[in-house]
Order: structure tokens, then C-alpha cells, then sequence
């Protein structure tokens, strides 16, 4: 819910893809902290909103080929952690070998924040959050504090289902994430409905988590 107490129905899907643009809109793991400002900043986003939107690697794991460079190579980055990393991500092969990107990668805690605050990110791009620049403070009261960090998700996302949205006859919603075409205005009242039910009865823990994943 936004901060109106109001629900948010979701964003209609586009019809039209491109990976070129995507790639160029998202950032990449191997960005440093200015490169994720500006890549934020591009969307309308704040240096709050990266911090607390980069807190969704709370959840899941990340392939070798992208945190690689970061275990051999990085200078911030605790020695034992680069060791453990190293052991199922060698310097060439492996790939798609996966490590969580926290300690507890099927919860929606903190310890995202408390890994870098120990210099033990996963991603360059994460450990970038907690390196001497003006996201520092804001990572240690998110580290020490998971009430504010799950607050300040839940407004980040909603701030960034606002990117650009779909309206009017733009776009369609789909039942089927993987299958094209629009639903009639029948079936598109019911849709949202669900919808509607599932997330309102979320808690803002559990929405990031619903989302993220």
C-alpha cells in the first residue's frame, strides 16, 4: 500500500521487448557506487532507493561469472569470505556456480546489510554501498535496524512501479506471465481483483519478498 493507505493494482505488461534496452537500464554487479547513482538517478531514484532496492539481495543467489572478479581481485573484501567464495568459484570454468548473496537467502532480514558492513558483499556492485561514500550511514542503520530497511523497501518499490507505467489501452495484463494477450474486461476485473486480495494481505516484509523473487 502507498502511504494514502491505497492499494496498488501492479503495471500492465508491454507488448514490445528489447534486451539492448534493458541492459542499458538496469545496472550491472560490476558497477561502482557514482555508476549506480547515476543509473538510479536516470529512473527518478534516489541514493535512499538504491540502498534500500539493493537490500532485495536479502533473497537469492548469483552465478560465479558475475562475482568472480570481485573474490580474486577486490581489495575490500574480507579474506575469509574471498576463500569460501573461491573454493566453488574457481579463476576459470564454473560459470553458473551459484553463492547466496547473503547469509540467509530465503529470508527477508538485514544481514544483506550486515555482509558489507564486514566486507563481505557478494557483488562489486554491492560491497560499492558500504566503501567510504555518502551510502555508508545508510547502510549501517540498515544493518543494525530491519524495521526501517523493510519500511523504506516497500516504499522504494512502489516508487519504482511508478517508473513510466502503461496506461489506457497501453500495454496488457496477462494471467500467464509467459504467454502473450490480452484478457477480456471480464477476466481482467477478476485478475486484478486476486491481485488486489493477495497483496493487501501482505505485510511490507512480505510484498518485498513477493516481488523480489
Amino acid at each position: 500500500m502507498d502511504q494514502h493507505g491505497k492499494c496498488k493494482l501492479g503495471r500492465r505488461d508491454s507488448t514490445l521487448t528489447s534486451r539492448t534496452t534493458t541492459n542499458n537500464d538496469i545496472p550491472t554487479p560490476f558497477m561502482d557506487l557514482s555508476a549506480l547513482i547515476n543509473n538510479f538517478k536516470k529512473q527518478g531514484l534516489d541514493e535512499e532507493d538504491l540502498v534500500a532496492l539493493s537490500g532485495g539481495h536479502t533473497l537469492g543467489f548469483a552465478q560465479c561469472s558475475t562475482f568472480r572478479n570481485r573474490i580474486y581481485n577486490d581489495a575490500n573484501i574480507d579474506s575469509t569470505f574471498a576463500s569460501q567464495r573461491q573454493a566453488n568459484c574457481p579463476r576459470s570454468g564454473g560459470d553458473s556456480n551459484l553463492a547466496s548473496l547473503d547469509p540467509t537467502p530465503a529470508l527477508f532480514d538485514s544481514k544483506y546489510f550486515s555482509n558489507l558492513v564486514s566486507n563481505k558483499g557478494l557483488l562489486h556492485s554491492d560491497q560499492a554501498l558500504f566503501s567510504g561514500g555518502e551510502t555508508d550511514d545508510l547502510v549501517k542503520t540498515y544493518s543494525k535496524n530491519l524495521k526501517t530497511f523493510s519500511e523504506d523497501f516497500a516504499e522504494s518499490m512502489i516508487k519504482m512501479g511508478n517508473i513510466k507505467p502503461l496506461t489506457g489501452k497501453q500495454g496488457q495484463i496477462r494471467v500467464d506471465c509467459r504467454k502473450d494477450g490480452e484478457l477480456s474486461s471480464a477476466n481482467e476485473i477478476k485478475c486484478f481483483k486476486n491481485l488486489v486480495i493477495f497483496i493487501c494481505s501482505c505485510d511490507f516484509c512480505s510484498f518485498g519478498t513477493f516481488v523480489v523473487s
